[in-house]
């Protein structure tokens, strides 16, 4: 039995290596954006999280110095970041 191998059916194989190769890189490309995309979303919920504890912080120490007397801009202050706050908590809620 002899085996032949044409021109065509080499070129044949190759179209279809090179379309499995296409089809498998799209794949593997959306893998790695959704993997990438679920851990920037987890790193801008922490980073939220650490930025709502350091205005919390900032609101304690405003609020400190409007107990020893400061006021005028520690009062406006302290109002805007309740504010900011009080509106981040309703559409964190949303």
């Amino acid at each position: 039995m002899e085996v032949t191998i044409h021109a065509n059916t080499l070129i044949k194989l190759a179209e279809l290596l090179t379309a499995l190769g296409v089809i498998g890189g799209v794949i593997l490309w959306c893998f790695k954006f959704v993997q990438r995309s679920k851990r920037q979303h987890e790193e801008l919920k922490a980073i939220r999280k650490e930025q709502t504890l350091i205005c919390y912080g900032l609101l304690a120490c405003l609020q400190g110095l409007k107990d020893q007397g400061c006021n005028g801009p520690v009062t406006e202050a302290m109002n805007r970041i309740e504010e900011h706050l009080n509106q981040a908590a309703h559409d964190e809620e949303n």
